[in-house]
């Protein structure tokens, strides 16, 4: 029997994921919830970007939506920048028995040791009021550096160091809220946004790295970051908006998990606005961007992985990668017992506990 499903906002990640909620027969869409006045009223199906009416129309009223009782809830709704009405939301949610699959806020993918307990134990509160889980994930934090590199390594029969990349040219990537304001990119170089200032990286990136470590069975002594900025020379456009000379054109940051002085994971993103700038950064796979894990151990591996899409660029490739794992992890997270949920909680994890005793503790 499908599982009834209620869909939150439509923005990047949403319209990819409500496209499949429709199209999968895993699946009936019960409600969508959107938060721009203008698609209120309007068929999910054209939201969703799709030749089809399904008789669902998008309200802005989402304790109304629970009402129709959905099984599990996709949240979609953007929590970088509004993440006390985001944790609202999901609180929310899980309370009124919906099991939640979501694509933020990014600290929730493995909150213990980011966030304070203060604001874990409210969602954990909420799981058991509600006989609940909840399960967030993405690309970068997501499948990228937990569920690629635990397969990858399921393969070793030693492991040094783990190392997740991402080289991605975000041009094309509309999404102006994390572009301009989140990762600063237009900005003057030193003039900080809220993605680099002491602190963020590590609480970005930290809940993989702290995954990553649980998951290979030790705990990391310290999280170090470091970033560089690199300026446009000359304005251009992009998707985003507008780039002027001298403003923010490149990014390059990595968030570093050390034991013992040594730095054994490793997240390491390039982020371009422009495929000539800084080539000295490491370089895509594939035209515009790709994803890569670098694993130091017996064997050794260096695997690229390239998105694409009959639909889009690489960045929408990406973005849907982010989708379908969100989407198809749904009958897993209906099935699990309440609480929050990781990739070590979940059945489709494959590699769970393989390493226990080869890295350092």
């Amino acid at each position: 029997m499908a599982i009834r499903v209620l869909h939150v906002a439509t923005g990047n990640v949403g319209r990819i994921a409500l496209s499949q909620l429709i199209e999968d027969p895993r699946f009936d869409l019960a409600g969508l919830v959107v938060s721009n006045p203008e698609k209120i009223g309007r068929d999910a199906g054209e939201l969703a970007g799709l030749d089809v009416v399904t008789g669902v129309p998008a309200t802005g009223d989402l304790e109304a939506a629970l009402a129709a009782r959905p099984e599990c809830t996709v949240y979609c709704a953007l929590g970088e920048i509004r993440l006390t009405k985001a944790l609202g939301d999901i609180r929310a949610i899980l309370a009124a028995g919906s099991n939640v699959v979501a694509s933020s806020p990014v600290p929730l993918i493995h909150p213990w040791g980011v966030l304070p307990d203060g604001m874990i134990e409210p969602v954990e509160d909420a799981c058991r009021a509600g006989g609940t889980s909840l399960f967030v994930t993405g690309v970068d934090p997501g499948w990228a550096n937990d569920l690629l590199p635990f397969a990858i390594a399921s393969t070793c029969q030693r492991v040094e160091r783990v190392r997740c990349l991402e080289i991605a040219d975000y041009a094309s990537y509309d999404g102006s809220p994390v572009i301009l304001d989140f990762m600063g990119f237009g900005r003057p170089v030193g003039d900080l946004p809220k993605m680099f200032r002491p602190g963020m990286l590590a609480a970005s990136w930290g809940v993989s790295l702290r995954m990553l470590a649980r998951g290979f069975g030790f705990e990391l002594d310290e999280i170090t970051e470091w970033f560089e900025q690199e300026p446009a020379p000359e304005a251009f456009d992009v998707a985003a908006g507008h780039i002027p000379a001298g403003g923010v054109a490149a990014v390059r940051f990595q968030i570093r998990g050390v034991v013992g002085g040594k730095e054994v994971l490793v997240i390491d993103h390039t982020n371009r606005l422009r495929g000539d700038l800084r080539p000295d950064w490491p370089q895509p796979a594939q035209d515009g961007g790709s994803y890569r894990v670098e694993i130091d151990g017996e064997p050794s591996y260096r695997v690229d992985v390239c998105p694409s899409s009959a639909r889009g660029d690489h960045n929408y490739s990406a973005i849907a990668s982010g989708a379908g794992r969100i989407v198809n992890a749904i009958p897993d997270v209906v099935a699990a017992p309440p609480g929050l949920r990781t990739p070590l909680d979940l059945p489709f994890n494959t590699a769970r506990g393989v390493f226990a005793t080869t890295l350092p503790r």
